[in-house]
């Protein structure tokens, strides 16, 4: 799939195709919308060690380290936090994949509920408000209302393992709920709330990237002034249906380049976003009321398509008449994109 790879270099980063061997990570450029034939590089993965979470990068919470023998590092980029985790199961199973012992340690870890004896939530909540280390604070939207001073629930669950104050995800929920249950932190938003009227544990603390909290002694909400908001509050506050990487060709050059995707409901839009960029600003989006979805085929190119494309196209064309051509990396993610955008329209 699509991961944004961090140059050696010259330190930006750039969209490529990887491929997820027994001993090795291969990736390659797309030029014209095709992937190119042969890799432009390969991570081997014989004693190589992973890290995820890793939080070296205060803007890109959902990244994947890889540290090879040679001690070269690589970082990739995914676009959720399931998509990551996905990412570095596979990955952590090829490395140790002829150590069938580390495999079922490793599931044993994943697995774990065993936190940390004498554990004290105030050290916690103290290291969470380092400037420099502790949890990062955003402004986040939830059903157009707009929080200051926020945090996921993913991110938080990110952050105690990253801290080793927790080796497992489900340690790290238990321990966040504590958190919330002593009054150091609290839900804002209409999920968050509700999931705290709920005895499970899982749904009483969020492990994802749509449940919000703050620090309880600055709970009050706080709405972002008109000066500060730079995109249509209402168009970014729908409900994320589906995200993921998707080539897309330019209306001007017509050239292809990979896109992060994000589609919303309620209201209905589909954001695109640059994914080589540091900012997590859209590039380009438009309201899905109206548009016509439908799949191209494969048998050569359709008319207002440019390049020599790899196929599994679609296209989007919005009631202005403006034409979207869209590339997925699979006729199986074409057909799940296709899916999940009609029911908008």
């Amino acid at each position: 799939g699509f991961l944004p790879l961090q140059g050696h270099v010259v330190r930006n980063w750039k969209v490529r195709w990887f491929v997820l061997l027994q001993d090795k990570l291969l990736y390659y450029k797309i030029e014209g919308g095709k992937k190119e034939p042969s890799p432009k590089g390969r991570i081997l993965l014989d004693g190589c060690t992973i890290t995820c979470p890793c939080l070296e990068y205060e803007n890109r919470p959902l990244l994947i380290k890889l540290k090879t023998k040679t001690n070269t590092d690589y970082f990739l980029e995914c676009c959720s936090r399931e998509e990551r985790d996905s990412w570095a199961l596979d990955i952590t199973g090829a490395i140790h994949a002829g150590h069938p012992v580390q495999v079922q340690e490793l599931h044993k870890m994943k697995n774990s509920f065993k936190l940390l004896e004498n554990i004290s939530l105030h050290n916690i909540v103290e290291r969470m408000y380092d400037s420099s280390t502790g949890i990062k604070l955003t402004r986040n939207l939830d059903q157009g209302n707009r929080y200051k001073e926020t945090f996921t629930g993913s991110a938080l669950v990110d952050w105690l393992i990253s801290n080793s104050f927790a080796v497992s995800r489900f340690e790290a929920v238990t321990l966040a709920s504590m958190l919330m249950d002593e009054n150091f932190i609290r839900p804002v938003g209409v999920r968050s709330t509700e999931a705290t009227r709920s005895s499970d544990l899982s749904e009483k603390f969020l492990d994802d990237s749509t449940a919000l909290y703050m620090f309880a002694e600055s709970s009050k909400k706080n709405t972002s002034s008109k000066e500060e908001v730079h995109f249509n509050i209402s168009e970014l506050s729908g409900t994320i249906v589906k995200q993921g990487f998707l080539v897309k060709q330019g209306h001007k050059r017509k050239n292809w380049k990979v896109r992060k995707f994000v589609l919303r409901a309620d209201p209905a839009f589909l954001h695109y976003y640059d994914p080589t960029k540091e900012d997590n600003k859209p590039v380009g989006g438009f309201s899905l009321r109206g548009c016509l979805v439908s799949a191209l085929e494969d048998n050569g190119v359709p008319a207002g398509v440019k390049g020599n494309v790899q196929g599994n196209l679609f296209k989007i064309i919005t009631k202005n008449d403006i034409h979207y051509y869209i590339q997925a990396s699979s006729k199986a993610e074409r057909v799940q994109w296709i899916e999940a955008i009609k029911p908008l329209t």
